[in-house]
C-alpha cells in the first residue's frame, strides 16, 4: 500500500463554502491516482469540511443561502467572544 500527502491551503475570505474539488483533483491527477482512500483533515477549530455532489454549481449557492439564513452573522442569541470582539461574527462558524 502507498500512502501520498498533500497539504492544501486557502485563503478565507469570511464565513462561506469554499470549493477544494479543483485542488484535490489537480494533486490526485499528478499522482496518477484513480482509485483509493482519501482522507481529509481540516486544521481550523471553527471550519468544517461538507462532501456534495457537484453537479449543479447552483447546489453550493443555495446550500450557502440556507446557512446563512439558519444561523446569521451577528446574532445576539450566540455569545460566544472569548477569543476577541470581533470574533461576533465568528462564533456563527462554530455553530455550522
Amino acid at each position: 500500500m502507498q500512502q501520498f500527502t498533500q497539504q492544501i491551503s486557502v485563503k478565507a475570505q469570511g464565513r462561506k463554502l469554499y470549493d477544494i474539488t479543483p485542488q484535490v483533483l489537480s494533486w490526485a491527477n499528478q499522482l496518477g491516482l484513480n482509485t483509493g482512500l482519501l482522507t481529509l483533515y481540516i486544521q481550523h477549530t471553527s471550519a468544517s469540511l461538507l462532501i456534495n455532489e457537484n453537479y449543479d454549481s447552483d447546489v453550493l449557492v443555495d446550500m450557502e443561502t440556507f446557512f446563512n439564513r439558519l444561523v446569521p452573522d451577528g446574532d445576539a442569541m450566540f455569545i460566544h467572544t472569548v477569543e476577541g470582539p470581533y470574533q461576533l461574527y465568528d462564533c456563527t462558524g462554530y455553530i455550522i
